[in-house]
């Protein structure tokens, strides 16, 4: 059946097909802010460089050009990706635009990866005469410039900045993650529960928000599974916060009833299952970021090469430097080609989601006949699931069950009767 029709044969409901990476207008502004620092710096060394008749200058002016025309690639797929969000042409929307963009940025660089290294084989059998005075503040310039280019890409964070919103409740309470949380409005006041597995065995940690403070005589959880297990918890003070003996065993899918001086708060725990690794990467921005790094590479290679060929007239250095800069550039694009092809191609971007997706449905008795996932855009899955059950369930029961793999943007589930 499709996309957002019942088992009962109701209209289908109509949804977004927006599947744009968190942040992308963000990732949009900083590209063209690159863009527009290369453009400044590739005037100004022309201009320069016409002025005082230097072609080196010149010639890493119109290096830059290339540069910033990889990069208007970025961009304009953000621009596009964007503006056709909801056009209906787009059957999934508009969010591989960002990988068709990145597999082209890699091919371009796989080109000038090729190109590095031709020029070094060709310096290396004929060496060439070498402006030191003016190549190697250049090459200083081109660094500089990359590096700048790399740290607005980044948004004026480290690239490996976690973006897991955590917050520090002080010694007695560490990080909590939000997704485990809680909040209930007691008759003394607000408490939160929390799953809390900070680096530890997972276990139920209760605090008073607003009120008196909580004891542990006076509190319980008792937790109450889908398949009607139930198990009760007691708890001990930690100081300032109550945690629970026992460790709560996988999965931290259940209902617990909250029992807080004689007065009974049912909640509901789901456990939420994120797109993750190649599923959730913005290749988009990962290309931009890489070209702008393999420049950087380049630049730190040149200065060293000319540096030593400078000092020890080891003129052979240059162009050895330039080999090892193709070699990263061409790794780099290698890599950026697989993965955004695999996207472009609708290979299984995550083949444990797909295995828990599996058994989640199967859990049960019953069995997924096909089950197809690929990649709508940056943290956006699509999944097409074939159930055959000998139950009554329907497909709004299957929606239900897979609620917590929030990464599924868009979810189409056939029910079939077993025999």
């Amino acid at each position: 059946m499709s996309e957002g029709k019942s088992a009962a044969g109701a209209q289908p409901s109509f949804h977004s097909h927006v599947f744009l990476g968190e942040g992308h207008e963000k990732s949009e502004r900083r590209t063209w802010a690159v863009i527009w620092l290369c453009a400044a710096m590739m005037a100004a060394e022309i201009v320069g460089g016409w002025l005082f008749g230097s072609i080196a200058l010149i010639a890493d002016g119109l290096h830059m050009s290339t540069h910033a025309g990889a990069l208007l690639l970025a961009a304009l797929a953000y621009t596009f990706a964007r503006r056709h969000a909801d056009d209906p042409r787009f059957t999934f929307g508009a969010g591989k635009f960002g990988d068709l963009a990145g597999y082209t940025s890699a091919i371009i660089l796989a080109m000038i990866a090729l190109l590095i290294g031709y020029e070094a084989v060709s310096r290396l059998i004929a060496p060439a005469p070498i402006s030191f005075a003016e190549a190697i503040p250049i090459a200083v310039l081109g660094l500089g410039v990359n590096l700048a280019s790399a740290w607005l890409l980044s948004g004026g964070a480290h690239p490996g900045h976690s973006h897991r919103h955590r917050h520090d409740h002080g010694p007695a309470q560490p990080t909590h993650d939000h997704d485990q949380s809680q909040r209930i409005e007691a008759r003394d006041g607000a408490i939160v529960l929390d799953v809390f597995e900070d680096g530890v065995p997972p276990r139920f940690r209760l605090r008073a928000e607003s009120g008196p403070a909580l004891t542990a005589s006076a509190v319980s959880v008792e937790t109450v599974r889908s398949d009607g297990a139930r198990r009760t918890f007691a708890f001990v003070d930690r100081g300032g916060v109550l945690e629970s003996i026992d460790e709560i065993p996988e999965p931290h899918a259940f209902i617990a009833n909250v029992s807080v001086n004689g007065e009974a708060h049912p909640v509901i725990f789901e456990e939420r299952e994120h797109a993750h690794g190649a599923a959730a990467r913005d290749n988009n921005m990962r290309a931009a970021t890489v070209h702008v790094m393999a420049d950087a590479a380049v630049s730190l290679m040149v200065i060293v090469g000319l540096t030593l060929a400078w000092l020890f007239g080891w003129l052979w250095m240059d162009p050895l430097a330039g080999l090892v800069g193709a070699f990263v550039i061409a790794s780099w694009s290698v890599a950026l080609i697989r993965d955004t092809g695999a996207v472009l191609l609708d290979m299984n971007p995550d083949r444990d989601m797909a295995d828990n997706l599996r058994r989640t449905i199967e859990s049960d008795g019953d069995r997924v006949a096909d089950l197809h996932l690929w990649r709508l855009g940056p943290g956006h899955l699509g999944a097409v699931v074939s159930v055959i059950t000998p139950s009554e369930r329907c497909e709004a029961d299957y929606r239900a069950m897979l609620a917590r793999f929030r990464s599924l943007s868009h979810l189409t589930i056939e029910v079939r009767r077993a025999a």
